[in-house]
């Protein structure tokens, strides 16, 4: 992948995401008043980036009209249901917008590199896939399909970057360390999914994720474009005068804890 441009300082980058996320807000109020349904699935290798890319629609919106879904390992109910099953229950109801932080391409990616799932069960899946697919937006759900990319370079650099940072250990688990030895085994078996997936009725957007704010922004402007128009009519909102001097903050049976009194610590000499 090309890396031709300049990282972008996090000053400029949030002076490009800004306009963006005020244009998500329309987008939010429009699916509330039309009642249009939005999932957007993130897929991509460990350490790409799709935490960030999620966090950067989110960050400005309800989170009652916003959801975010990251399901954890299958129970043992649900790895005797239908495989889609347990992700139906989190599709999009009128109005809401719903961010997969991986989905069921899981057993694509993931079952079928780490032998959790078998060949037969992987061609069942990507048989399936498209028929599903379909069935969503032929009832109306608006879905967008992203596969974020890195050079492996970076991902190793970022898993470094877990490993010491005691603010992303949390991120770092022993199936992404496995990963680092399937970095040929993935490739293999996304150009597998997309051969199978990449559908006219959900096809696949891939985005460059090696430098992860200009990906970010590249992605949030393509779902942006992508958006029927979103344009709707915002009602004026009045907040009439209060009419009295404005009240103090009263207790009486329990009064508020301490305020923190801490500040900056000075260096010692």
């Amino acid at each position: 992948m090309a890396h031709g441009t300049d990282k972008l300082s996090r000053k400029d980058y949030s002076a490009l995401l800004e306009p963006m996320q005020v244009e998500l807000t329309a987008a939010a109020r429009w699916a509330a008043k039309t009642g249009a349904r939005v999932l957007v699935l993130f897929e991509g290798r460990d350490t790409a980036g799709k935490t960030g890319a999620i966090h950067a629609i989110s960050e400005k919106l309800n989170p009652r009209q916003v959801r975010t879904v990251a399901l954890a390992k299958p129970s043992e109910r649900e790895t005797g249901q239908w495989y889609f099953q347990r992700y139906v229950a989190h599709l999009p109801s009128a109005g809401e917008i719903v961010l997969f932080d991986r989905s069921w391409y899981n057993r694509a990616g993931v079952e079928r590199v780490m032998g959790y799932a078998n060949e037969d069960q992987v061609r069942g899946f990507l048989a399936q896939v498209p028929v599903f697919e379909k069935l969503l937006v032929d009832d109306g759900i608006l879905l967008f399909k992203y596969w974020l990319c890195c050079d492996q370079a970076e991902q190793e650099h970022r898993f470094a970057e877990r490993r010491d940072d005691p603010f992303k250990r949390w991120k770092l688990s022993p199936v992404d360390l496995a990963a680092r030895k399937h970095y040929e085994d993935y490739t293999r078996a996304r150009e597998a999914m997309l051969a199978a997936t990449h559908t006219t009725t959900a096809p696949w957007t891939l985005v460059d994720f090696n430098d992860q704010r200009r990906g970010r922004l590249t992605l949030v402007r393509n779902l942006l474009d992508r958006l029927p128009d979103t344009r709707v009519d915002v009602a004026p909102l009045d907040l009439p005068a209060l009419h009295h001097a404005p009240h103090k903050e009263r207790f009486g049976l329990i009064d508020p804890i301490p305020t923190f009194a801490g500040g900056p610590r000075e260096d010692a000499d």
